[in-house]
């Protein structure tokens, strides 16, 4: 007998206003949360940092504006205008100050920001100069390391210059117990504390900081309790009155207590994630297994008909909406990287409750719906399929697919689970696996699993194989053998696994660095309430207070390097077409192509300064001479001899076309990256893992990449995930997938991804729909971890690029995650242009 009724509840008038008053306007950044933390550091300079971060977190709270937008069911907002942001000055500033007159303006994201908030900023940032996350970092890093991010072999931005965010919390006890039972938690173990305890002095003012922020929380929430009632005393509308009353209700209920209602839980779902993302930066909080932890409240309700499934859809859509509403301003480099405006909250249905038992319910249709109710990018809905998926909710996700949202994302248990148990979760904890950011298995309330720590582009290392470790004129990594005197591949190979070992090893040492500082300087004390056991050990997340803490730093590039070695293996030592110097030659010439702009900036950038040091003068006229002088001597070489060296690359079988020779040599290359990292372990006691994704990274880091030996010109993006390169898999769908399940995704397990992209009409009709299902099951009985899709055909996106005001609402998948297409750069769009469009 089916455990679910799937309903398709239509979408009211209040979701499309909701919607429609979310972008009548650009994204602002605020002011309010960097002056209110800025005033409360300043009070509290000589208590523990711990109680400094309580403190402040209390301090933003009863403070920053409030406001309740028109049409709201469930309230909270972080800023006064829609989509908007605050700043997080105690993890960085400097970025933003230097962005303030063009921040409006770049590419990526853009921002509007005052005057008088840029003065504002300006203020509080000062007191902050030597005090960041960032700073202190810095300082602890190896300068080896600082070289090689300065050289773009790594980056791990996302935390040097932010919060760590990327956690899944224990929604479900909030909601059974509120904060008052938490806070009734902390204070018994504050009780039976030992003055004379080792750790007394540590854990005593943790426990204390987690009780005021508890607190502070629900001292907010009936901030928002007084401001319904005001409201509702002034407002003429019958309904809306009625609508105001009942805000007013739940938020004196809610989150103090424990949750009488499906509407209170939303409420106070809504409330926790809207705060983790005000006392911290940090991205990628996501609500994880909605559909389990919500039921049984949308159950009791429905069986005792306080509630129609045509509300509760309303108030799903609604919790969907202001999952929009909250934004993060990043600096402009990393803007390109996580372009979209992205959060990465990740929300996932389906899976299994316990081993062999489905766990699908009313709430995982639901869900699905919502998404198609709103049509927007968030949340990052995700869904676990497993042998016992029922074919229902399979293609009610296949339907989602098919709008061209890029929802939901597929993941496999029979990979996930496994591959978590392997990291040391027990069977219970891997089987109620959620998905963070954008496609990071950990277990709920119990992991920090430190998932994004860095970017690692696998082809920069093959770079300075060819220049024995330098890099514009710096020694960057190992002097591996002259490639002049290397007479195997084998010795190849193993220069390129010393050159990666090198950068690892750098990378954990920036990562560890930025680890440290966090716990140092800005530990979390709420977020630590809802993650065992940071109460019982007394200890705050970021300094090991989880019972699993990994740290999980991504590679990518695994196409190019797989293509890149099997193609020198080929045609240099087996076919011997031509020589590695040779090679070299036709990549520092681009295959006999002109230089691209950036090269030739570059370029003039540095004669220019040489010339400056120099004595010379260097006006606009001498700029444009030395742009000429560059560019006629890119075109210098033997240009016929190059092209002719990538015409027989080009030629050379490439990984995604089900040939076995090829895709078991990726599998190996693949180990250069994930082996050598799982030998590393973080500060908080944890082991590094990896993960096999770029978010869209592989876009801007492939811009600061030279050409590379499988036929990619220079300065172009690098293959994004385990996906094969754009255009390279030519065998079709199945063989794509073939080819990419036979990558180990078991050892990968901080997540890998892998794009596909079809036309329209391959998913057309209920037919379309089954062959999609069948194509889903088939890659995930062969071992694949995860698959998302972008339905949409070329000319639409072609399209949308000349004629954005057409293509507001278009939504395309970039990486793990769905973005509206037209606040994307134009060079990720045309990344997500080129990848190959797949027929049925």
């Amino acid at each position: 007998m089916s455990k679910y009724t799937i309903r398709n509840t239509p979408k009211t008038d209040r979701i499309t206003r909701l919607v429609n008053h979310l972008f009548e306007k650009m994204p602002q950044v605020e002011s309010e949360r960097a002056v209110l933390v800025t005033e409360s550091y300043k009070q509290t300079e000589n208590l523990p940092i711990i109680l400094r971060r309580s403190r402040a977190f209390r301090h933003i709270l009863e403070n920053i504006p409030i406001v309740i937008r028109p049409d709201e069911l469930v309230v909270g907002s972080a800023t006064k205008a829609p989509r908007s942001c605050q700043t997080f000055p105690e993890f960085s500033f400097e970025w933003l100050e230097a962005e303030f007159d063009t921040i409006e303006k770049r590419t990526a994201d853009p921002f509007y920001i005052s005057e008088d908030t840029k003065k504002a900023l300006s203020s509080a940032n000062q007191y902050w100069k030597g005090k960041t996350t960032s700073e202190l970092a810095t300082s602890l890093m190896n300068p080896r390391t600082l070289t090689a991010m300065e050289h773009n072999m790594f980056t791990p931005g996302n935390y040097f210059y932010n919060g760590i965010g990327h956690v899944t919390v224990k929604y479900d006890e909030v909601l059974a117990v509120g904060f008052r039972g938490i806070i009734d938690r902390a204070k018994n173990e504050l009780e039976h504390c030992n003055v004379g305890d080792e750790n007394y002095a540590e854990k005593s003012t943790f426990l204390e900081a987690v009780i005021e922020s508890c607190e502070a929380v629900i001292d907010y929430a009936k901030r928002y309790a007084r401001l319904a009632l005001a409201e509702a005393e002034k407002c003429s509308d019958d309904k809306r009155k009625l609508e105001l009353l009942l805000i007013a209700h739940n938020c004196a209920t809610v989150p103090e207590n424990g949750a009488n209602s499906f509407y209170e839980a939303c409420q106070s779902f809504w409330f926790v994630q809207m705060l983790l993302q005000t006392e911290s930066s940090g991205h990628s909080i996501s609500p994880g297994r909605f559909d389990q932890y919500m039921y049984p409240y949308y159950e009791k309700d429905l069986k005792s008909g306080a509630l129609t499934p045509e509300f509760a859809q309303e108030l799903i859509d609604c919790i969907w909406v202001k999952l929009n509403d909250l934004n993060k301003a990043r600096d402009a480099a990393s803007a390109e990287g996580f372009a979209g405006y992205s959060l990465f909250q990740n929300l996932i249905v389906g899976g299994q409750s316990a081993p062999g038992v489905d766990a699908t319910n009313d709430l995982s249709f639901m869900c699905i719906e919502a998404s198609k109710h709103v049509m927007l990018p968030q949340p990052s809905l995700s869904i676990r399929i497993w042998n016992g998926t029922p074919q229902d909710l399979m293609m009610k996700a296949a339907d989602l697919t098919r709008t061209g949202i890029g929802l939901p994302a597929y993941y496999n248990d029979e990979v996930i689970i496994p591959a978590l148990i392997n990291r040391g979760l027990t069977m219970e904890d891997a089987v109620d696996y959620n998905i963070i950011g954008c496609v990071e298995p950990q277990k709920a309330g119990k992991t920090d699993g430190w998932h994004d720590a860095a970017f690692f582009n696998m082809c920069r290392p093959l770079e300075l194989v060819f220049s024995r470790g330098m890099d514009k004129g710096v020694q960057v990594g190992p002097k591996t053998k002259c490639i002049a005197e290397m007479t195997t591949f084998d010795e190849f190979y193993s220069a390129y696994k010393a050159q990666m070992n090198d950068m690892i090893s750098l990378l954990v040492n920036a990562d560890n660095s930025i680890d440290v500082a966090h716990a140092k300087r800005c530990p979390l004390p709420f977020l630590s309430s809802m993650v065992d056991d940071c109460i019982a050990r007394g200890k705050s997340v970021q300094e090991g207070g989880a019972i699993y803490n990994f740290t999980g730093p991504q590679g990518f590039g695994i196409a190019n390097m797989a293509d890149s070695l099997y193609a020198i293996k080929k045609l240099v030592f087996e076919e011997k077409k031509f020589t590695l110097l040779e090679l070299k030659e036709a990549l520092d010439h681009n295959f006999g192509e002109s230089a691209s702009e950036k090269q030739v900036e570059e370029i003039t950038v540095k004669i220019a300064e040489e010339l400056a040091k120099n004595g010379k003068t260097v006006d606009d006229r001498a700029i444009q001479e030395i742009i000429e002088t560059v560019k006629a001597a890119s075109a210098s070489g033997d240009g016929a001899k190059y092209k002719k060296i990538k015409e027989m690359i080009d030629e050379v079988p490439k990984f995604g076309n089900d040939i076995p020779e090829v895709d078991e040599f990726a599998r190996d290359v693949a180990y250069t990256y994930t082996k050598p990292l799982e030998t590393y372990k973080n500060p908080r006691g944890g082991i590094f893992q990896a993960g096999l994704y770029p978010v869209s990274a592989n876009v801007p880091l492939g811009a600061q990449t030279g050409a590379t030996p499988d036929g990619r010109l220079a300065n172009t993006p690098v293959a994004d995930g385990v996906s094969p390169s754009a255009g390279k898999d030519t065998h079709g769908p199945t063989a794509a997938c073939n080819s990419v399940s036979k990558l180990d995704h078991f050892i990968a397990s901080n997540g890998t991804l892998f794009n596909m992209k079809f036309h329209p009409s391959a998913l057309k009709g209920q037919s379309g729909l089954e062959a999609f299902c069948a194509l889903v099951r088939a890659y995930f009985d062969q071992k694949g971890s995860h698959i998302q899709f972008n339905v949409v055909d070329r000319a639409t996106l072609l399209d949308a690029q000349k004629n954005p005001e057409k293509y507001k609402g278009l939504v395309v998948r970039v990486a793990g995650y769905s973005a509206l297409f037209t606040t994307l750069s134009k060079s990720l769009q045309d990344d997500i242009i080129k990848r190959t469009e797949q027929g049925m």
